[in-house]
């Protein structure tokens, strides 16, 4: 597959980074300091190289986004065309202190920010998934936890795109649970929210994680 990383930060980048081991062809794009995006792609490998944010998006097939909340709109708004794009969004509410309410993330959006970002780009299929792991874990040697791989869950409207979303979160080394339509991004946004900041109240962050058990 073709991948746009748009907001090559920690944990865009860190994805990045597994997807172009897994022989994915990646493009970084959409950072502030373009040696690091240079620095990025190179570190990733052969499979991986730096565009502009309307290149990354115009050659990609799959689209994570993985931006600072208050950078979103403007961005979305100023690439020409989102249309059947698959867009992943891991893009989280939450301060960078952590604070946040644990009751629904309060945003000027009134809905999800994956439900917002369906409404920017109507032509794009919406996949939320990502939020409940964090960027250490992404970067470290393996997501394996002894025996156990953590959890991703995924939603979004389009069953096609979602199992390609489902096999790149396996390809990450996580496990994947389908939790659903899109809407559903309102509550797995607030479950990040909670499980965010329960890893450091209780001083376990970042090395934790959740699992689905399953009979």
């Amino acid at each position: 597959m073709k991948i746009a990383i748009i907001g090559s930060g920690n944990m865009g980048g860190g994805l990045g980074k597994l997807w172009a081991k897994a022989n994915h062809q990646v493009i970084f794009s959409f950072s502030r300091d373009e040696n690091k995006l240079n620095h990025l792609a190179k570190s990733a490998g052969l499979n991986a190289t730096v565009g502009s944010l309307e290149e990354a998006v115009s050659q990609s097939e799959i689209i994570l986004i993985a931006v600072w909340l208050p950078a979103l709109e403007a961005m979305m708004r100023s690439v020409s065309s989102w249309e059947n794009k698959i867009i992943i969004t891991c893009v989280s509410g939450l301060q960078p202190d952590f604070t946040g309410e644990t009751i629904g993330i309060q945003t000027d959006f009134k809905i999800s920010v994956a439900e917002k970002i369906q409404q920017i780009a109507p032509g794009a299929k919406v996949v939320e998934a990502f939020n409940i792991t964090f960027a250490e874990i992404v970067a470290s040697n393996s997501r394996q936890f002894g025996e156990d791989k953590p959890t991703i869950f995924y939603c979004g409207d389009d069953a096609s795109s979602k199992a390609i979303v489902a096999h790149l979160i396996e390809d990450c080394g996580y496990s994947s649970v389908d939790a659903g339509e899109l809407k559903i991004a309102r509550t797995l946004e607030t479950l990040a929210t909670a499980w965010v900041q329960f890893a450091v109240s209780s001083q376990l962050f970042p090395n934790i994680a959740l699992k689905v058990l399953q009979r």
